[in-house]
Formats: structure tokens, C-alpha cells, sequence
């Protein structure tokens, strides 16, 4: 049987695609896990190293935790960092004082851009379980199709003529939706990582930005106004 099943395997097109497809979900589901490995521990970690510096006042040192980190929620974290910062004034531009709408903004376009990067690749999964069973079908029809065709060109009918083509042919359909069981098991479990991993990290960066707030410096009244409380 198994020299069989490997014969099959060297002669359909459709089990060489679906032995693909169970490498591909494999390789993805392994390259996602690294990915994900200690990703919460490591944002809480650099948001605890970072939100020290803001309370002692030391941006610069908070900034430098940012650049040194190797954790994706780096870049959020320095958003909020860069935001906050005056923005200097340039040709027909004004300058800028830092804003809480202005830091949320800036931190959540950050927050929006690691959702995706936690998701890559994942729609491989969801497009391998989807596809491997009508694959295996495919190469189901196309072995009952030959077996007929031999059928034909051997001038011998009966069941027990096309027996074994069929045999060989119903593998694919087997194989495809075992890679397809395989495929959707490890994007729900990985989908569903994600998801939590999102909702605690939103949740983290909230806090985060809370203190950002807290430690932003009360922004200076404008001249003109500065001016009548004077003469007030």
C-alpha cells in the first residue's frame, strides 16, 4: 500500500499540489508561532522599561528604549513618544504643541499596523483549508476519468476493471481533506491567538497613553491671550 500511495504521489499532478499545500500550512503555522512567541511579556516588559523614564522625565531615555527594543510594539510605544513632542514650525506652518487627540491618533495608526503584521500570512491557512478538498477531488475525477479510459481501450468491462484506478484516485480526495482538517485546526488556533493578543495589547496601550498624558507638560498660553491676562 505504501508503494502504491507513493507511486500515486510521483504520477498526480493533485497530490503533488496537495503534499505543497500541507508543507505550506506547516511552514506558516511555525513561522506565525515564532512570530507570536512572548510578544505580550516583551510589550509589557518595554512599556514598564519606558513609562519609568516618562516619570522620571527622561524622554530621552524613554525614546532610547523604544529604538533598542526588537519587540513589534516598539513602534507604537515611540509614536506616542515622537507625538508628544513640539512639532517646530516650518515654511507657512506653524508650530505645533503636543495634543492628547494628536498622541492618540499617532498611536493608534501604529496599533492598526501591528494588528496586520500579527495576521500575515494567516490567510494562507484559511485559503489551504479552503482549497486542499477540491484539489483532492480534482485528482479524484481525473483518476475515475483515466481508469474509464483504460477501461475503454482494454475492451474488458466490470466493476472489478476500474477497482483499483478508483481506489487510487479516492486517495486524493483523503489526502485533501486531511490537509484541509490540518489547515483550519492552526488558523482557528492561531486566529484566535491573535485576536487575544490584540485585545491585550490594546488594553496595555491604553494604560500606556494614560501616562503619556499624564507626563505631557501643560502647553504654554498664547500670546495674545497672555497678553490680556497681563493687563487684566
Amino acid at each position: 500500500m505504501n508503494l502504491e500511495l507513493f507511486s500515486l504521489v510521483k504520477t498526480s499532478i493533485a497530490m503533488w499540489l496537495i503534499v505543497l499545500c500541507s508543507v505550506a500550512a506547516v511552514a506558516v503555522a511555525v513561522e506565525r508561532a515564532l512570530a507570536l512567541w512572548r510578544f505580550g511579556e516583551t510589550a509589557r516588559t518595554l512599556a514598564d522599561a519606558v513609562t519609568r523614564a516618562l516619570f522620571r522625565g527622561d524622554l530621552d531615555d524613554a525614546r532610547a528604549q523604544c529604538e533598542r527594543s526588537d519587540s513589534p510594539a516598539a513602534d507604537v510605544f515611540l509614536a506616542a513618544l515622537v507625538a508628544s513632542s513640539p512639532a517646530p514650525a516650518g515654511p507657512g506652518r506653524p508650530a505645533r504643541a503636543p495634543s492628547a487627540e494628536r498622541i492618540t491618533a499617532a498611536v493608534e495608526r501604529q496599533r492598526q499596523q501591528l494588528n496586520l503584521r500579527l495576521r500575515a500570512r494567516l490567510w494562507l491557512l484559511g485559503t489551504i483549508g479552503a482549497t486542499a478538498p477540491f484539489i483532492g477531488l480534482f485528482g479524484t475525477v481525473v483518476g475515475i476519468m483515466q481508469a474509464f479510459h483504460q477501461m475503454g481501450i482494454s475492451g474488458q468491462g466490470g466493476f472489478s476493471v476500474v477497482a483499483a484506478g478508483i481506489s487510487e484516485a479516492l486517495v486524493t480526495t483523503a489526502g485533501g481533506i486531511a490537509v484541509a482538517i490540518q489547515a483550519v485546526i492552526l488558523f482557528n488556533y492561531l486566529n484566535t491567538h491573535v485576536q487575544k493578543l490584540a485585545l491585550q495589547f490594546k488594553l496595555l496601550v491604553e494604560e500606556y497613553l494614560d501616562i503619556v498624558k499624564e507626563t505631557l507638560p501643560s502647553p504654554a498660553p498664547a500670546p495674545a491671550r497672555a497678553a490680556r491676562e497681563e493687563s487684566a
